[in-house]
């Protein structure tokens, strides 16, 4: 067989084969890695969900903070990364801290 037969031949098997869909992940809803994330670090003081009993008064809930005109993206991440008094000093991964934001984005009320 001729080299440029054996080429053609190998690109009509290419290009015949059926062609799978890649896997995909489910949809995740809600931000929920953020939430649970939220619910394990943030819950024991703050309200994160919407059916959460207050924790603890005079502490504000995820829906307040993301509907505050100064809740941005940025002024999160600094919040996060500073040390504020009465709130315990935790220590939340970069990847952690990234999905939190978008979860508390998430309550803003549009």
């Amino acid at each position: 067989m001729r080299p440029t037969a054996f080429i053609g031949l190998f690109v009509a098997a290419i290009f015949s084969a059926p062609i799978e869909a890649p896997a995909q992940a489910p949809l995740a809803t809600e931000h929920s890695f953020g939430r649970q994330i939220a619910l394990e670090q943030c819950g024991t003081c703050h309200r994160v969900t919407a059916g959460q009993l207050r924790p603890r008064q005079n502490v504000p809930s995820f829906f307040a903070i993301a509907n505050l005109p100064s809740t941005t993206p940025l002024s999160l991440r600094v919040f996060l990364r500073s040390n504020h008094n009465g709130m315990p000093n935790l220590i939340v991964s970069e990847a952690d801290t990234t999905e939190l934001i978008d979860y508390i984005l998430s309550l803003k009320r549009r």
